[in-house]
């Protein structure tokens, strides 16, 4: 339980139905893309987490569609719900008779949601229907769906706008799929323009006039998606909609990823099944990668920075206190600390950084501390560059040794006219102390052949780095003002299947930066790959039979 709850409060304890529309509303996103095998893999892992909804999207709308449906169905669910979506019937069109209605119901999903106008101007100028038809277009749609068989939700679309204009019929759209047997009325802020205080004020009325369970589904226009999300579940909402990460059209749905944490813990609500909250970190991150996204650091929660500390007074304050800077621990959203070293930090930062080496020495802790400030000065930055940071301690420490002495590398880009650029890289270095390697590969440009003809040259001396990968490269300009004359700082990401690092480096020439990038990825990656087996052979002694 968070630090700051209020679990004391009456409702808490409450059970908060938790809907999941990020394979509809979140693929209306910018640049959000997801094939079949995307929307079933992430569908799996709702279900895994506990999201009691997972809305599938319309079978009317495309194939992929279709096929999630007829998928779903195969499926087992050990817990979540498969929702199909769609409108209500066309105006002059009986709902049996309607394709869409149809189609709602041929999915054979346990639950439908139907979507209707509440806002008066949505009817006349956008349906071009009378209020009254609306009204029928609404209780029919419900009616038919109920009569064959399925659990209903009904969402009423831009009915915080509706209820300001017109407060009288945006009630009555309400009280039509009441009369018509809706099981839940979602109250939605499509616009996402509106803000708390209006939210929990319209929410209340409603659930003063009804005891059909209410859901809450928010935009992200104003910036107020959670906190709308919030103000109407304490005026009464039983169901919370949203996506994973917030992902949706113009400015995004409301986060899941913040609103769960924040009911759980804030407020005492329950949402995940018990110990399931420690999945999310998780959860958001497996969802980026299925959707070939970056995930934002300063994400609530489950961002990389969520639980970072850099100034050296607020690790200082972490290590004494957590909670002193924390308002939640990080391991209860599956998320974890990082302490962030820059010009900022503190000796303190830095013992804290550096634990796992067990340096005790001031001297050493300070002398580590001025090399990242001097470095920090030229250009670099190790927030993101953690294994640049741990060779730096190493070298300070007396625990490294280069694997190879560079002689000299070349890099040579042909361009003729009309053809694509052809790249060819030469390495000359000796390695380990012994004989000169002198190797040439060619690559889609400088780096990668850079990085191609450095591993023909290692490879047959240290095989495990056939293992690792280059996973982003990312440049940036540090002084502009300089023009091309300016820095650059080159981040490279890899991995292998022990983990993930960062290195930096930074020159006036990005090929160098990159170089200097590349070479400090391979030799943390073959040192750590030394202390492991290390770690491994003093295993074996300590626990040899004597």
């Amino acid at each position: 339980m968070s630090q700051q709850s209020d679990s004391h409060s009456p409702d808490a304890g409450r059970r908060i139905a938790t809907y999941d529309t990020t394979l509809r509303d979140g693929t209306q996103g910018s640049g959000v893309s997801l094939s079949l095998e995307d929307k079933l893999m992430i569908a799996r892992r709702l279900d895994e987490i506990g999201i009691d909804y997972i809305e599938g999207g319309y079978p009317l709308s495309n194939p992929k569609d279709v096929a999630f449906f007829a998928e779903t169905a195969r499926m087992r669910f050990r817990h979540a719900k498969v929702a199909a979506f769609g409108m209500t019937r066309r105006k002059g069109v009986r709902a049996a008779d309607d394709v869409g209605m149809n189609a709602l119901a041929d999915s054979n999903t346990p639950t439908v949601t139907v979507v209707g106008k509440t806002w008066d101007l949505h009817a006349t100028e956008v349906l071009r229907v009378s209020l009254d038809e609306n009204l029928a277009m609404i209780a029919d749609s419900v009616r038919y769906l109920k009569s064959r068989g399925r659990e209903v939700i009904y969402d009423a679309e831009h009915f915080f706008d509706g209820y300001r204009a017109n407060e009288e019929y945006a009630l009555k759209t309400l009280a039509a799929a009441v009369e018509a047997g809706a099981d839940v009325l979602v109250l939605c802020d499509t616009n996402g323009g509106s803000l708390p205080a209006a939210v929990a004020r319209a929410t209340a009325r409603v659930a003063a006039a009804t005891r059909t369970p209410l859901g809450i589904h928010t935009h992200n226009d104003s910036s107020m998606a959670v906190a709308n999300a919030l103000a109407a579940i304490e005026a009464g909402a039983v169901q919370v909609q949203g996506t994973i990460n917030g992902i949706g059209e113009r400015c995004g749905n409301m986060d899941l990823t913040t609103v769960i944490p924040v009911l759980e813990l804030k407020k005492g609500y329950r949402c995940l099944p018990e110990g399931h909250l420690r999945r999310l970190t998780e959860l958001s991150t497996f969802v980026y990668e299925v959707a070939n996204m970056i995930p934002p650091d300063n994400q609530p929660f489950v961002g990389q920075s969520a639980f970072a500390h850099k100034g050296g007074m607020h690790v200082h304050g972490v290590q004494r206190l957590s909670r002193s800077y924390e308002h939640v621990d990080p391991a209860t959203v599956g998320n974890k600390r990082r302490v962030l070293i820059s010009e900022l930090s503190g000796v303190s930062t830095v013992s804290d950084k550096v634990g796992g080496y067990k340096i005790e020495d001031r001297a050493v802790l300070r002398s580590i501390l001025e090399e990242i400030q001097n470095r920090e000065n030229q250009g670099f930055f190790y927030e993101a560059a953690e294994a640049s940071f741990d060779l730096i301690v190493r070298k300070a420490i007396g625990r490294y040794h280069p694997f190879f002495e560079l002689n000299h590398y070349r890099a040579i880009v042909l361009k003729e006219d009309g053809q694509p650029p052809v790249t060819e890289a030469t390495v000359k270095l000796r390695v380990g102390g012994g004989r000169w390697e002198h190797t040439v590969a060619e690559g889609d440009g400088p780096v990668n052949a850079l990085d191609q003809a450095l591993r023909k040259s290692l490879l047959q001396h240290y095989p495990a780095l056939d293992e690792m990968h280059l996973v982003d490269y990312k440049v940036r300009v540090i002084n502009p003002t300089e023009a091309t004359a300016a820095k650059v700082r080159v981040m490279i990401e890899s991995s292998d299947h022990h983990g993930h690092w960062g290195t930096i480096g930074v020159s006036e020439n990005i090929i160098d930066a990159s170089w200097s990038a590349l070479v400090d990825s391979i030799e943390y990656m073959l040192l750590r790959d030394e202390d492991r087996r290390q770690a491994e052979q003093d295993a074996l002694f300590v626990n040899r039979p004597r």
